[in-house]
């Protein structure tokens, strides 16, 4: 099966069960090795295959599902180079087609010779397999159905060529690992540096959803579609009062853009100092990347917003034109303002400048959009448009007057109260 002779696709994450079962195909007769010692192997391969495809819920023939999602997971110099932006020139197709022929053999490979050669019957399972539980721990189902669906693609191709045209399409249209699989991302910190983790459940909301504030949404949409076509854009702080559906429209954008290659890593105040670590990671991939910021605020003795400016500002390097920084918050200059702040004016020669330092954070975001609390005509449009969406059937003056009571004992006049007050009208009527 010549695994040893791949060039781009050589160091693979899961790839050991795939050294295993090379092995296996290439020795199964030799006498040298143990036939018992052989089959133990094969059972080891199998119970991976399996646990693999469970966690992810792949189903159909698992071992094409599993050279698949070894093609649609490595990250190397020839799939990173086609991903969103497709086909490539130069002699980097000649090596891609030699891996791909090699993994063309693997995928041609008739399993049943294996079984044969060892006497088990544990092979036939893997070619037609059901998943009982097809929700998938790993990926959304969307990700889990385009990996089944490229199985069996590239199981029918005739010849290596429409192997390899039919595996870059599938890098140009959905990229390649962990960035192109998924939409989201989180932070974590290790010893060795920062690693962008995948977040695999992902609210589905769009800016239809959205009842009210259509200026502020197109103004959102626009600058973030700009963003995703390659023109400037600016960094954007969306603020306001709570429960107004700022998180909510950053969520929104992210489903709307995502097939044109959009992706949003949310990183957290505590993590300023590995930015610059998460910004080297992503500068060089063909995807658009929000650094997205959920209720962003600072406290008067915390200074992590001087990272965050040294970061938007740039220092030698300056940020990469695939990023762009989305910030939430309650407060309009992000940094609490005290009436300390004025009575120091007489006592410091230079507090101009130190409350200019605190203040100028916001002037980084060349756009910001208001969220304001909906008035009680704008609140009672907004539980009529919700409560049409989810199919409640009830007069609209009792709606509208269990909802003004509602509104006063739950948080005041916000979508995210009449949000609250829809899902509770459900609760009942599912009761």
């Amino acid at each position: 099966m010549r695994t040893q002779e791949l060039m781009l696709y050589k160091n693979m994450d899961y790839g050991e069960t795939l050294k295993d079962m090379t092995f296996l195909i290439e020795n199964q007769n030799n006498d040298y090795y143990n036939k018992e010692d052989l089959k133990g192997l094969l059972f080891d391969c199998v119970n991976d295959i399996l646990e693999l495809s469970t966690s992810h819920g792949f189903e159909g023939n698992l071992w094409h599902t599993y050279l698949t999602f070894l093609l649609a997971s490595d990250e190397n110099a020839y799939s990173t180079s086609c991903e969103i932006v497709g086909p490539v020139d130069g002699s980097i197709n000649e090596i891609a087609r030699h891996d791909f022929t090699i993994f063309k053999e693997l995928f041609d490979y008739e399993m049943h010779e294996l079984e044969t050669s060892l006497g088990v019957d544990c092979l036939g399972v893997l070619e037609n397999y059901t998943n009982i539980n097809r929700d998938s721990k790993v990926f959304n189902k969307r990700v889990r159905n385009r990996i089944c669906d490229l199985a069996r693609a590239l199981g029918e191709c005739g010849d290596v060529d429409t192997f390899k045209d039919t595996l870059t399409e599938f890098y140009r249209e959905f990229g390649v690992g962990k960035l192109g699989l998924h939409k989201a991302f989180r932070v974590e910190h290790y010893e060795d540096g920062a690693e962008i983790v995948p977040i695999t459940n992902i609210a589905h909301v769009y800016l239809d959803d959205l009842v009210g504030y259509e200026g502020a949404k197109k103004k959102l949409t626009d600058n973030t579609a700009a963003f995703v076509e390659g023109r400037k854009a600016n960094n954007c702080l969306l603020f306001g009062d709570a429960g107004t559906g700022k998180s909510s429209s950053i969520k929104a954008i992210l489903n709307q853009y995502y097939d044109q290659g959009l992706r949003m890593i949310e990183v957290y105040k505590h993590q300023f100092q590995d930015l610059n670590d998460v910004i080297a990671q992503i500068k060089n991939r063909n995807y658009k990347f929000i650094i997205y910021m959920d209720d962003l605020s600072f406290e008067e003795f915390e200074i992590e917003y001087k990272y965050l400016k040294a970061v938007i500002e740039g220092g030698l390097e300056r940020k990469p034109d695939n990023v762009l920084i989305y910030a939430t918050s309650n407060r309009r200059h992000l940094v609490r303002e005290t009436f300390k702040d004025k009575e120091d004016r007489d006592e410091e020669l230079h507090t101009n400048d130190t409350i200019q330092e605190k203040l100028s954070l916001v002037a980084r975001f060349g756009v910001t959009i208001y969220f304001g609390g909906p008035s009680k005509k704008e609140f009672q449009k907004i539980v009529l448009a919700l409560a049409e969406k989810n199919h409640i059937e009830m007069p609209e003056e009792e709606l509208l007057l269990e909802a003004n009571k509602w509104e006063l004992s739950h948080g005041g006049l916000s979508g995210r109260t009449a949000q609250q007050f829809v899902d509770y009208l459900l609760g009942q009527k599912e009761a």
